[in-house]
């Protein structure tokens, strides 16, 4: 089976990320490009089995594993003035891929709709019965509690969309960090169905966003955390 993989390198700084890019929520990481593509074929196995857990006729089934990579596309820094700056921390831009081009189609959707449900169905069954001294516990080297981690993810969910002006009010996205995740989640989901063909592409920060680079990142996003607070448990 081809899987067309981007390949995105310097991500953070510090790492490589290759992506399937058929498939949001499938990705591996790597010290390099090598050693992410390496990790691949480890993630795509788990994403397969993710998904026949959860649905009756899984849409995925692997026998060999044939990767193509499509896109490489190397991070990098700019300045205030839009100017690549590797010393400056106003922005980094991360990865846009040919594929991100491609308008969303309503499988893409009905498949998104299903692995952002399960994703958060994960995600909340990995913090699922911790008290509130333990979601607020702080941890040496990491910049958020577990409290903190979904705040931002439910934040960042805001963000995705506000690049593609989208987003719900400011004043409407709530501070408590489960009312967060909802809200921002019920907005997603929302706006997903409406992007069905739509070949919208804006600019923000230096940075391209389409649907689709918004669902890859989003699922993305999510999968990542859900990993760093079962790290932290």
């Amino acid at each position: 089976m081809i899987f067309r993989i981007g390949l995105e390198n310097n991500n953070e700084g510090i790492r490589s990320i290759a992506w399937a890019l058929e498939h949001p929520g499938c990705f591996a990481y790597g010290a390099d490009g090598d050693s992410a593509l390496a990790a691949l074929s480890v993630a795509l196995r788990d994403y397969e089995a993710w998904i026949a857990k959860q649905e009756a006729t899984p849409w995925l089934k692997i026998d060999m594993i044939e990767i193509h990579i499509e896109d490489t596309w190397i991070d990098y820094n700019i300045n205030e003035a839009f100017d690549r700056d590797e010393k400056s921390d106003y922005y980094m831009v991360d990865a846009w891929f040919q594929h991100d081009w491609k308008p969303l189609i309503a499988t893409d959707i009905e498949r998104g709709l299903k692995l952002l449900a399960w994703s958060r169905e994960d995600l909340l069954k990995t913090v699922e019965g911790l008290d509130a001294k333990k979601l607020d516990q702080t941890y040496p080297n990491e910049r958020w509690s577990i409290a903190g981690i979904l705040k931002h993810i439910g934040g960042a969910e805001c963000w995705y969309l506000d690049r593609l002006e989208l987003a719900l009010p400011r004043e409407q996205i709530p501070g408590e960090p489960f009312a967060r995740l909802k809200v921002s989640r019920a907005r997603l989901n929302e706006v997903l169905p409406t992007l069905e063909g739509s070949k919208q592409v804006a600019g923000e920060d230096g940075e391209l966003w389409s649907p689709r680079k918004v669902l890859r990142r989003a699922l993305w996003h999510e999968r990542d955390h859900i990993e760093h607070i079962r790290k932290l448990l």
